[in-house]
């Protein structure tokens, strides 16, 4: 049976590092642009909530006052 060293062992320690690394330099920031673009998204969505509840309100105020008079 043969012993691990550490000479043996590294080479692939080593990939496995820069491995991690590459990915975490792809993943970090696009965790980042996803957040800021979820939150715009979120943003919009009330905003045309918000719209919508205040036309449909104008819409039937409107309608009242023509059946009205």
């Amino acid at each position: 049976m043969n012993q691990a060293t550490i000479a043996m062992v590294a080479p692939g320690i080593s990939e496995a590092l820069i491995a991690t690394a590459m990915g975490l330099f792809a993943a970090i920031p696009a965790v980042i642009a996803y957040n800021r673009y979820s939150n715009q998204v979120e943003r919009l969505e009330l905003r045309l909530d918000n719209f919508k509840e205040e036309f449909s309100s104008i819409l039937n105020r409107q309608a009242l006052s023509l059946a009205e008079g």
